[in-house]
């Protein structure tokens, strides 16, 4: 049993270098994270200002106004699938708005897995160095024990920071998409009545 735990404290040790290369490498992420759901907030909000006007609660929807508007905006996959709404029949609309539903839940893949990811390798990151602290603590290493300590703290904070990230973009992505979600279908009804 002795060997058995020895081998396992080795593996478990071993581990510590891979989790931290992959916390610093979610850690990035979520950083880039931050600046595309930046990016993309402004986006949705010049988005929401144009469409609105045509596609808005309280305004008789009109093909020609969104064709105006359409002509004014960017060439986000939004507006191209609009344009390609506006020619196609009812089954190609719906597949359309289908596959754009389906690469939209593709794109939050990346805060999912901040989202999932930075707790677990937070919590192996943690764990790992207590072992060696442990045993400084006993052999009266204080210096080693505060240095794994050191390490076990700062995985554990960079891997929560990584998941709050993911966390905030996951479900700020995942409202604007059924926003979107909600106004091409308003406009595929539209389109066939």
């Amino acid at each position: 049993m002795h060997y058995l735990s020895n081998a396992m404290f080795w593996v478990s040790n071993g581990l510590l270098v891979p989790v931290v290369v992959a916390l610093l490498y979610l850690f990035i992420r979520s950083l880039f994270m931050l600046g595309t759901l930046f990016g993309t907030w402004q986006t949705y909000r010049k988005r929401q200002g144009a469409y609105s006007k045509v596609i808005g609660k309280e305004h008789l929807f009109e093909i020609t106004m969104l064709q105006k508007v359409l002509e004014k905006q960017q060439k986000s996959p939004f507006d191209h699938l609009l344009r390609e709404l506006l020619q196609s029949d009812r089954v190609r609309r719906d597949l359309l708005i289908g596959e754009y539903d389906l690469t939209m839940e593709r794109r939050l893949g990346a805060a999912k897995i901040l989202t999932k990811f930075g707790p677990i390798l937070g919590l192996m990151g943690t764990l790992i160095p207590m072992g060696p602290a442990l045993v400084g603590l006993s052999s009266g290493d204080i210096a080693g024990m505060a240095y794994n300590m050191q390490v076990a703290f700062a995985t554990t904070v960079i891997g929560m920071f990584a998941s709050a990230v993911g966390y905030i973009a996951l479900h700020v992505l995942r409202n604007y998409h059924y926003h979107d979600l909600i106004w091409l279908d308003y406009v595929n009804e539209k389109l066939g009545e």
